[in-house]
C-alpha cells in the first residue's frame, strides 16, 4: 500500500463508522414489569403497572381461573401453554391478561410483560431469539390481533411459536386478544382470488391451533351485566337508588351490555358522586 494511500482510507473507515448505526444496547428489564417493545428501534419501553386488581374484574371467573392457573404454571417453570383470548369486544380480555400478569409478578420478581403492536407480528420471531438469551420469564401480549393483510404475518408467528430448529423459547409465553377465534381477514375473497383465500385462510386457522389454550369471551346477559355494576358500586362506595334502572339505560345508549360498559357507567357515576377510581 503506498504511503499516500494509506491516509485516504484510513479516513474512509472513519467515516464509515461514524454513519454506522450503534449497537443496540442490551435491554435493562431491571427498570418496570411491564415493557412496550418497538422493534424498529429494537427498544424496550418501561411502562407504569397496571393498576386494576384482579379481584376487580366481574363477570370473568371462569376465565380468571382458567388463565390464572395457565400463567401461574408458566411462573413457576411448569408445563404451560399459550393463549387465545377471544371473544366480543369490551369483555376484558385485554385487562385480564394484564391485571392477572399482575398477581403473579407480584410473587415472581423475574416475571415481565412485553406489549407488542398487532401491526409488528412479522418482528416476533426476532424478539423471541432475543428473549429466549434472557434470565427472565416473558408474557408476550398481543392486543386484538387479527391478519387483515393476509397470510404473511400468520407464517411468521406460527414460525415465533414453533421457534425454527432450535424450539420456542422456554421462557415466552404468547397471549394474543381477538375478536375472532380463528383471526380470519375479512376481505380474502376480494384481495385474493378463490384459491389463494383457502390457501392463507388455511394458514391461518393452523396458526390458532398454536395456541393451546383457548379462552371464550361471551356475550354479557342483562343478569350478569347488572351484577357486575352491583358489584363495582359495592366495591368503591357507590350507593344509589335507582343504580339497576341507570345502568340499565347507559347500556342501551351504548348499544349492548358488556364489562367495558359496566365500568364506564360506574366511571361516570362516581365522578358524579366525587369518589375516586383507580383508573
Amino acid at each position: 500500500m503506498s504511503a499516500e494511500l494509506a491516509p485516504l482510507l484510513d479516513r474512509i473507515a472513519q467515516a464509515l463508522e461514524r454513519l454506522a448505526p450503534p449497537a443496540p444496547a442490551a435491554p435493562d428489564f431491571s427498570e418496570a414489569r411491564l415493557f412496550r417493545h418497538d422493534p424498529g428501534t429494537g427498544a424496550f419501553h418501561p411502562a407504569p403497572d397496571y393498576p386494576l386488581p384482579l379481584a376487580a374484574l366481574l363477570g370473568v371467573d371462569r376465565q380468571k381461573r382458567t388463565f390464572l392457573t395457565n400463567l401461574q404454571r408458566f411462573a413457576g417453570g411448569l408445563p404451560y401453554n399459550h393463549v387465545l383470548l377471544w371473544g366480543v369486544r369490551g369483555t376484558g380480555k385485554s385487562s385480564l391478561a394484564k391485571a392477572a400478569f399482575m398477581d403473579v409478578a407480584a410473587e415472581a420478581a423475574d416475571l415481565k410483560l412485553v406489549e407488542v403492536d398487532r401491526d409488528q407480528v412479522t418482528a416476533l420471531p426476532a424478539l423471541f431469539d432475543l428473549l429466549r438469551t434472557r434470565e427472565e420469564r416473558f408474557v408476550v401480549l398481543c392486543d386484538d390481533l387479527s391478519f387483515e393483510e393476509g397470510a404473511a404475518a400468520a407464517k411468521a408467528l406460527k414460525s415465533a411459536l414453533e421457534g425454527g430448529v432450535s424450539g420456542p423459547p422456554a421462557n415466552v409465553l404468547f397471549v394474543a386478544t381477538s375478536n375472532r377465534r380463528h383471526l380470519m381477514p375479512r376481505t380474502h375473497a376480494e384481495d385474493r382470488g378463490l384459491v389463494a383465500a383457502a390457501e392463507d385462510a388455511e394458514e391461518e386457522v393452523s396458526v390458532s391451533d398454536r395456541f393451546g389454550l383457548w379462552i371464550g369471551f361471551p356475550p354479557m346477559d342483562q343478569a350478569t351485566y347488572l351484577d357486575v355494576v352491583h358489584g363495582y358500586a359495592e366495591r368503591y362506595g357507590l350507593i344509589v337508588a335507582d343504580l339497576e334502572r341507570r345502568a340499565l339505560q347507559w347500556a342501551q345508549l351504548r348499544g349492548g351490555r358488556s364489562g367495558r360498559v359496566a365500568w364506564q357507567f360506574i366511571r361516570d357515576l362516581a365522578a358524579e358522586l366525587g369518589k375516586p377510581l383507580p383508573l
